[in-house]
This record gives structure tokens, sequence and C-alpha cells, in this order.
């Protein structure tokens, strides 16, 4: 995917310049765009999809309602992503390749995965009988520790399999906070969710819901015990 380490940036961006500024992105926006980066839908898919939206929404004669949602887009997004799909068009520029790893040496790198652990270790989390979190968001924190000194000592060091790790680091903490977090809690965090897309359901494919809730909930649970998106897409 072209511009890899720019997705979130670049979605936020184009999208608050055709809002005309206002709000910072929600929760939901914020795992929608996670959902287009999983689903391997290229950026300039979703910037031409945003345009599109936006520029039907100006030509409306009457607008009675602000877009107050990037799923407001969801629909062009798609579309544009199929388009560029049927014209065999979707490799990255290789303007947009060299751009991909700048703002990525390994001591910036190492500096934002040292950042994280401290704030693991410092964080208040939940416990259950059944697990505990404190011993594995610890353990992440090492890890984490370990990957920044590999990051500045090894010359062989790929930013996609330093990310491909923070994957799975994550993956195990939000399964672990989810099963720490009692069941009333996460209840409500998916009624909320359920609340917040129910005005876009009509816009978004039954799979994109499924992978939009799970991607909300998983961000309320982060930001609940306030701890970090461990992926690079974050620094």
């Amino acid at each position: 995917m072209e511009n890899y380490f720019n997705y979130f940036t670049e979605i936020e961006e184009r999208y608050l310049q055709r809002r005309s500024g206002g709000l910072l992105l929600s929760t939901l926006d914020w795992a929608l765009i996670e959902t287009w980066k999983d689903a391997g839908i290229p950026l300039e898919a979703v910037l031409r999809g945003i345009d599109e939206a936006f520029d039907r929404y100006d030509q409306r004669p009457a607008k009675t309602k602000k877009i107050n949602s990037l799923a407001y887009c969801s629909q062009a997004v798609l579309g544009a992503a199929e388009d560029m799909k049927e014209a065999a068009v979707g490799a990255a520029e290789p303007a947009a390749k060299s751009r991909a790893g700048e703002g990525f040496e390994p001591e910036v790198v190492a500096r934002y995965l040292r950042r994280n652990a401290d704030v693991l270790e410092a964080a208040k989390l939940p416990e259950s009988r059944s697990i505990s979190a404190r011993e594995l968001v610890l353990e992440t924190a090492r890890t984490l520790r370990q990957m920044a000194d590999d990051a500045v000592n090894k010359s062989n060091t790929r930013l996609e399999d330093l990310e491909r790790r923070l994957t799975v680091l994550e993956e195990k903490l939000l399964a672990v906070l989810l099963t720490a977090t009692s069941d009333e809690e996460v209840v409500t965090v998916r009624a909320q969710a359920d609340r917040d897309l129910a005005p876009y359901r009509s816009r978004i494919s039954g799979a994109q819901i499924e992978q939009l809730h799970k991607q909300y909930v998983n961000k309320q649970l982060l930001q609940k015990y306030h701890l970090p998106r461990l992926s690079l897409f974050y620094m």
C-alpha cells in the first residue's frame, strides 16, 4: 500500500480540509480508517472517495446537516477502490515509496517504542481471577525496550517486520484487556458502538460494520486504561 506510514495522517488531513476544520476525528472515524487499512484499500482510493463524497454534498441545493463522520464517505471510498482495481491502478508511485520511510530513522523509532514502554509500565489495569493483565503489559513493555535496542544497534531492521511484531503485541494486549474487563463494562462499550454506528449502517457493508465494531471497542478499551497504540502509524 502506497504511503504506508502516512495512511492515517493523509486521510485525516484530507477529511478535515474538505470539512473546513471543526472537530477532530472521532473514535468511529479512526476505527473506520483502520478497517480500510486492514482491507488493503489504497490511500489514493480513500482520498478520491472523500473528495467525491464532499463534491456530491457540495452540489446539493439544500444542506440541512453537516458531514459529521468519515462514515459518510464510506460508499464513495469503496467505489473508488473498485474503480482502481478494475483499471489496474493501485501500484505505489516511486515518489510515494521514497517518502514512506521519512521520519522513521532508528533513533526516532526507538524513542517511540521506549515511550510506549514507559506508558505501559505506569498504567493502572483491570485484574481478574483468570488472567493478569499487569503481567502481560509488563512483558510487552520489556519486549518494546528490546525492539528499541535492536532498532538502534542492528542495521538490518526492517520497518515492515517491526510493524508485524507490534501488531501481534497489540492483539495480545487487547485480548487480555477484553478478558480482564468486567462484562458490564464491555457491554456498555458495545452498546455505545451500536449507537454511534446506527446512522451509517445503510452506507457500510455488513463485513465492514463487524470489523468497525471490533475496532471501535478496541479503541475504547485502550482509551479507558490510557494505553497507547503500538503501531508505527501512531508515531
